[in-house]
């Protein structure tokens, strides 16, 4: 028997507290600050209110995409779509589109299959999910702290403008992001009377089944958890490897289901980004972007904050710094970078701001007040302006669907491939067809795909592709930096601008500033226009 602390409880009550609980992890010290909050988040149901709403209006104040994969990896799987190269070569799982997908067959039994409704019901429920996250983030830190702390902590989660960006939106990154969350509430660090092995394991394995690099910040907590358990043996036999069985198998046959073969996603999603390191064909990245790059811009004003709290808390909370910098240390080993891969550490880094900000003291209103409003600047920018023309664009194409020609419509995307969402944003039988990019796993180097075959000459693709007239699409969209390239090819087939849509004040490479609506006109309005100009 451990011999007890001084000033820690009678042998009898230790002894007994060691049979409820078989790790020392989950004792906290002698008047920890903080109890667990009530309600259905581990928090105060009026904050949960609250910060549901606050979350609702967070989803409605977003506009913009971001990435293909928000779409492409989630709704138009859940679709029933087949477009989508990943899932053909088995590099992405069904389990986490699974859950976009009951929530459409929800509303199809419901007779309430509603295009807008198939577009925000799914962010809608990624809203509610976060401001849950959010709350059990707040108990988290009232429970090891106080609730100062936690609402300082809380108002720094508010407060992120990439949260407010991201945490939204139906990507695996977010869904990983709060499933760490929710599992760093159960994790038991030292004074923690909340924690669960078997919890926070199984939502760490949940997070790894829907984005396997999820396992990434969670490398030096597990490992620090299994150095400081007493009972080592029975931590893996009776924890690890039933959550990890239960869960990969679970996986397995879903996959097993969809696919039609056995499948083991997550060993192809290493292969592919780690081992081939074929991520590297969507742009690559010096190895210092990260530090230098990519987390100062997801922390933007926070950083301060965030600097001043890493040298204020104590030493506990110094294993939450070094999941945060083992995961971009990770992450700068590979070529392909993006902000949304250390999506996963902000809420560690958040922790440190709101310590930091709880410290100010007589300061704390105004560095507040600092941080709320040069937060919302970027926040609404992008949430609304930045990259909106993919969304916008696709409401032009819903219109076709009420049309009388619909049967006659085809729209052809000339965009760099999955540029916008596709039928999860139109929802209905119309003729649509986009540039494809299905990688090579094959390792032909000269292989290239369909996106790059076209941007290489535009102008000779098209007359190669549509030699016939018949052949034509009814409508093109594309970005306006292609236009003048394709102007004859336009001219001679007879096509029309019909819609001009901004999409980003930042163009960038086959990205332009606005995307163009074009229609081929009717023979009829064709004449007309032949004859208005010889009269003329």
């Amino acid at each position: 028997m451990r011999c007890r602390a001084a000033g820690g409880p009678p042998p009898r009550m230790e002894a007994m507290r060691l049979r409820r609980r078989r790790s020392v992890l989950y004792r906290g010290p002698g008047g920890a600050a903080g109890q667990r909050g009530a309600g259905a988040a581990g928090g105060p149901a009026p904050l949960l209110a609250l910060t549901v709403a606050l979350r609702t209006l967070n989803c409605f104040l977003v506009r913009t995409s971001f990435v293909p994969d928000e779409y492409w990896q989630s709704l138009e799987v859940a679709h029933r779509m087949v477009f989508n190269w990943e899932w053909a070569h088995g590099l992405r799982g069904y389990s986490y589109p699974l859950i976009f997908a009951s929530i459409y067959k929800a509303l199809q039994l419901l007779a309430k299959d509603d295009v807008q409704l198939l577009i925000w019901v799914p962010r809608l429920a990624q809203a509610v999910l976060a401001a849950f996250a959010d709350v059990k983030l707040y108990s988290l830190v009232q429970h090891l702290e106080n609730a100062e702390t936690a609402k300082c902590v809380y108002f720094c989660q508010l407060c992120s403008w990439f949260t407010w960006y991201s945490c939204t939106r139906t990507l695996t990154n977010t869904m990983e992001t709060l499933l760490t969350i929710f599992a760093l509430s159960y994790y038991p660090i030292k004074g923690s009377k909340m924690g669960s092995s078997c919890k926070y394991l199984a939502l760490i394995a949940l997070a790894v089944v829907i984005r396997p690099t999820a396992v990434i910040p969670w490398i030096p907590l597990v490992f620090s958890h299994f150095l400081q358990e007493e009972r080592k043996a029975d931590f893996i036999l009776h924890h690890c490897i039933p959550v990890g069985l239960v869960t990969v198998g679970t996986s397995l046959i879903i996959d097993r289901v969809f696919f039609g073969e056995w499948v083991l996603v997550q060993l192809n999603f290493l292969k592919f980004n780690v081992l081939q390191n074929l991520g590297t064909r969507y742009g690559s990245h010096p190895w210092h972007w990260y530090f230098t790059q990519g987390l100062p811009v997801i922390l933007g004003t926070h950083l301060p904050f965030f600097i001043h709290g890493c040298v204020l808390a104590p030493k506990r909370y110094r294993l939450f710094l070094v999941a945060v910098i083992w995961t971009v240390l990770v992450y700068s080993t590979l070529s392909h970078k993006e902000f949304r891969f250390i999506y996963p550490v902000l809420p560690f880094c958040m922790f440190f701001c709101g310590y930091s900000l709880k410290r100010l003291k007589t300061w704390k209103k105004p560095a507040a007040s600092l941080l709320l409003l040069s937060s919302a600047l970027p926040a609404l920018y992008t949430g609304l302006v930045h990259q909106r023309g993919a969304l916008d664009v696709v409401s032009h194409v819903q219109q076709l669907c009420e049309s009388s020609d619909r049967a006659q419509a085809f729209v052809f995307f000339m965009m760099p491939c999955h540029s916008t969402p596709f039928y999860s944003h139109v929802h209905c039988p119309l003729r649509m067809r986009f540039l494809e990019c299905p990688p090579d796993l094959t390792g032909n180097e000269s292989y290239i795909d369909e996106a790059d075959a076209f941007y290489s000459n535009p102008l000779d693709w098209l007359n190669k592709e549509f030699y016939n007239d018949t052949l034509l699409p009814s409508h093109l969209i594309f970005f306006s930096v292609l236009e003048q390239e394709i102007s004859s090819f336009l001219a001679l087939r007879g096509y029309e601008k019909t819609a001009t849509v901004f999409h980003t004040h930042v163009p960038e490479g086959r990205v332009g500033s606005h995307i163009y609506v074009y229609r081929k006109k009717t023979e009829m309005n064709h004449n007309r226009r032949s004859v208005s100009r010889l009269k003329t």
